[in-house]
């Protein structure tokens, strides 16, 4: 696929997510860039707005199969992953496959089930396979998971562990929308589907064999210089090094800004990585595998997010543009 066709293909996706989500263009251009690297976007913000509809306007723009968990405190990992049943009929156990065996899992409120529950997800979103009493199974390319919590309701919650947190490519948040005009396009686009949901209208840019030759082209067609890498290496080291933190951003981090620096480079046309792809994400990318010192937690003066721009302001990027 080359490059004209790529980025027809991006534009097509976010123009049609743009339709039924009201939204800047920034932040679908985040998520469409998380998606192309493979990754996982895990969606935290207030309720109502509208990050389950955007998770399930994406999957279905992008054509590709896509399954939904509700998450609840009674959720069973066997419920995420399936299980084997036994057959009297053939006398034999049967694998009944759960609904992480798809393309794109919207797995909503994600930080309503226990632990033992989240933990399912691990394999899956690390490895791409699933291992059910012993057998290993891989998943289908494309796999990724679009996760949504609300920050504020804490009662009946289990919060996400560091490791799992440590497996979201982008933390994002929808925010409220910007001007009265775009608030009243929410009431005019709701009155102009007569329904809650519009996701049935939607028709697919894209086919699981295209969105899958679309993440080849991340993968094997972008140009990224070493200073670039350089670049990326010190400002996730400088994350360890800061005295607010006391766990700076793993090497994953630094391999999550890599990999969506290089979607965003393709999205934007470009076969070549530049300083401020990587900036772009920087903060979506490595602020939540922070963990910041108690007392800068308990006082909430000083954020990972408000840290990583900080250490964005002092690593000096380079300064020539770097192409193949």
């Amino acid at each position: 696929m080359k490059l004209e066709q790529f980025k027809s293909f991006s534009d097509e996706i976010l123009a049609t997510v743009q339709t039924y989500f009201v939204g800047e263009r920034l932040l679908l251009q985040k998520v469409l860039a998380a998606a192309l690297a493979n990754g996982h976007v895990l969606f935290e913000d207030n309720p109502g707005l509208g990050k389950t509809l955007l998770a399930k306007v994406f999957a279905k723009a992008t054509g590709c199969d896509w399954s939904r968990i509700q998450f609840t405190p009674d959720l069973m990992p066997s419920d995420i992953i399936g299980t084997k049943v036994w057959r009297s009929n053939t006398s034999e156990f049967t694998l009944e496959r759960g609904p992480v065996f798809t393309h794109i899992l919207l797995a909503d409120e994600i930080n309503r089930s226990p632990p033992k529950v989240q933990s399912a997800l691990l394999e899956c979103m690390e490895e791409r396979q699933v291992t059910i009493e012993g057998d290993t199974m891989k998943l289908d390319r494309p796999f990724f998971v679009l996760a949504t919590q609300n920050p504020i309701e804490l009662e009946g919650t289990y919060p996400l562990p560091e490791a799992q947190l440590d497996r979201f490519l982008l933390k994002l948040s929808t925010g409220y929308v910007g001007s009265v005009d775009l608030e009243v396009e929410i009431l005019r686009r709701r009155a102009t589907w007569r329904k809650d949901d519009p996701t049935d209208l939607i028709t697919g840019v894209t086919s699981t064999e295209v969105f899958r030759g679309l993440q080849d082209v991340v993968e094997t067609d972008i140009y990224v210089d070493e200073q670039i890498y350089y670049y990326i290496s010190n400002i996730v080291r400088a994350t360890r090094q800061t005295p607010y933190v006391e766990v700076g951003a793993s090497p994953r981090g630094g391999l999550s800004l890599f990999k969506v620096a290089r979607a965003n480079a393709a999205i934007s046309g470009r076969d070549y990585v530049i300083p401020d792809d990587v900036k772009m994400y920087a903060v979506d990318a490595l602020a939540h595998r922070m963990i910041m010192k108690l007392e800068y937690a308990l006082e909430d003066k000083v954020s990972p997010s408000k840290v990583v721009q900080e250490i964005l302001e002092k690593v000096e990027a380079p300064k020539e543009t770097i192409r193949r």
